[in-house]
C-alpha cells in the first residue's frame, strides 16, 4: 500500500544561474533559495528510488470559479519544466543528488501549490 505525504510548499523551479549571482542576488535566485530552505524546515523526503512525486502547482488568483473547479487536478502542461523542479527539489534535499536513480515525477493544477510525495 502506497503512502502519500502531502507538504505544504510551492514548488519553484531552478533558474538558470550565473556568475553575477554569486554577489547580486536576481529575484529569481533569492526565491530559489528561499524554496530550498522551505523543503527543508518542511522535514521532505525522498528515497533515491521508486518515489513518485507530484508537483502541484498553484492556479492563478485571476482565473475565475469555474476555471478553478474544471482545472483542479488537470496536467499542467505550461513552464516551469517539469525537469527544473525536480532539479529544484533533488538540490534541496541532497549534497549530490545523483544518488536518485528511479523516480516518477508529475505536475497538476491545484488551488495552492504543494508538493506530495507516494513512496
Amino acid at each position: 500500500m502506497a503512502k502519500v505525504t502531502t507538504y505544504d510548499v510551492t514548488p519553484v523551479p531552478k533558474p538558470r544561474m550565473t556568475q553575477r549571482d554569486k554577489w547580486k542576488k536576481r529575484p529569481v535566485v533569492l526565491r530559489y533559495h528561499a524554496f530550498k530552505d522551505q523543503v527543508r524546515d518542511s522535514g521532505l523526503t525522498i528515497p533515491t528510488s521508486g518515489a513518485h512525486v507530484c508537483f502541484v502547482m498553484p492556479m492563478a488568483k485571476s482565473w475565475t470559479k469555474q476555471r478553478s473547479i474544471v482545472m483542479e487536478g488537470q496536467p499542467h502542461e505550461q513552464r516551469p519544466d517539469l525537469d527544473n523542479l525536480l532539479k529544484a527539489l533533488g538540490d534541496a534535499l541532497f549534497e549530490d543528488d545523483s544518488c536518485i536513480w528511479d523516480i516518477r515525477v508529475t505536475k497538476v493544477w491545484g488551488k495552492e501549490g504543494k508538493i506530495k510525495v507516494r513512496i
